[in-house]
C-alpha cells in the first residue's frame, strides 16, 4: 500500500485540474483580477493590491474559498458577479515575478490580456487616491512589467492604488515595503471599499457591453 503522502501528491493535480479547468465556462464573461503584491508580507504598501483582493473576496462571499494551485503558483478563488464570473489571484511568488503567476492563471482560465485586472499600488499618488487604467507601459512598477512581459501585453486593465512617495529618492525602497502608519491604516477601510466598488463597477459595465475588449 502506497504511503498515505504520496497518494495525497498524487491525488492534489487530479482535484486541482477539476476545480480549475475542467469547470464548465459560465453562460457570461469570465475575468481574471490579480492582487499584486508580496506573498508573506501583508499590511505593507507594496502589497495593497492584495488588501484589496483580500475585501473583494469579502464583499463577493468567498472569503473562506481561498485554494492554492501549485500550477501557477497562486491562491485563487471563483467568485460570481451576475452572469459574469471572477478568477481572484493572489501570487505566492515575490513582486517582480507575480506576472508568471498571472499569465499562467489566464493560460488555464483561457484569457486574454484584455480579460486580466491587476490591482497594485501606485507611488504618484496620494494614498487615498484610485486610478482605473486601461493598458499602457509599466511606469516603473516590477510587478506590472513582469506581467507585461510574461502576458506579452500591456493590455490589461490596472486599478492602482495610491500609496504616496517618500520626499527623499533613496527612501522609495524603505517606503514601499513599509507597513501602513497608524494614521494611514485608520484610511485603509474606506479605501479598501471604494476600490472593490471601482472595480466592480467596472467588471460588471464591461459584462454587459457587446465585447470583451475595455
Amino acid at each position: 500500500m502506497q504511503p498515505p503522502s504520496l497518494l495525497r501528491a498524487r491525488m492534489w493535480p487530479s482535484r486541482a485540474r477539476s476545480w480549475c479547468v475542467l469547470e464548465p465556462r459560465p453562460p457570461g464573461q469570465r475575468w481574471l483580477v490579480a492582487g499584486l503584491g508580496n506573498p508573506g508580507l501583508p499590511g505593507t504598501r507594496h502589497s495593497v493590491g492584495m488588501a484589496v483582493l483580500g475585501q473583494l473576496a469579502r464583499r463577493l462571499g468567498v472569503a473562506e474559498s481561498w485554494a492554492r494551485d501549485r500550477r501557477c503558483a497562486a491562491d485563487l478563488a471563483l467568485a460570481p458577479l451576475g452572469d459574469a464570473q471572477l478568477v481572484l489571484l493572489r501570487p505566492r511568488r515575490l513582486m517582480n515575478a507575480n506576472g508568471r503567476s498571472v499569465a499562467r492563471a489566464a493560460e488555464l482560465f483561457g484569457l486574454t490580456a484584455e480579460e486580466v485586472y491587476l490591482v497594485h499600488d501606485e507611488l504618484d499618488k496620494p494614498l487615498g487616491k484610485l486610478a482605473l487604467k486601461l493598458g499602457g507601459s509599466a511606469r516603473g512598477h516590477n510587478g506590472v512589467r513582469s506581467c507585461i512581459s510574461c502576458l506579452n501585453s500591456s493590455a490589461m486593465p490596472r486599478l492602482r492604488i495610491g500609496i504616496g512617495r517618500p520626499t527623499h529618492p533613496d527612501a522609495v525602497e524603505a517606503h514601499v515595503l513599509g507597513c501602513f502608519s497608524p494614521a494611514e491604516q485608520e484610511l485603509l477601510p474606506l479605501l479598501l471599499d471604494r476600490a472593490t466598488d471601482l472595480l466592480l463597477d467596472h467588471i460588471r459595465e464591461r459584462s454587459q457591453g457587446p465585447s470583451s475588449g475595455p
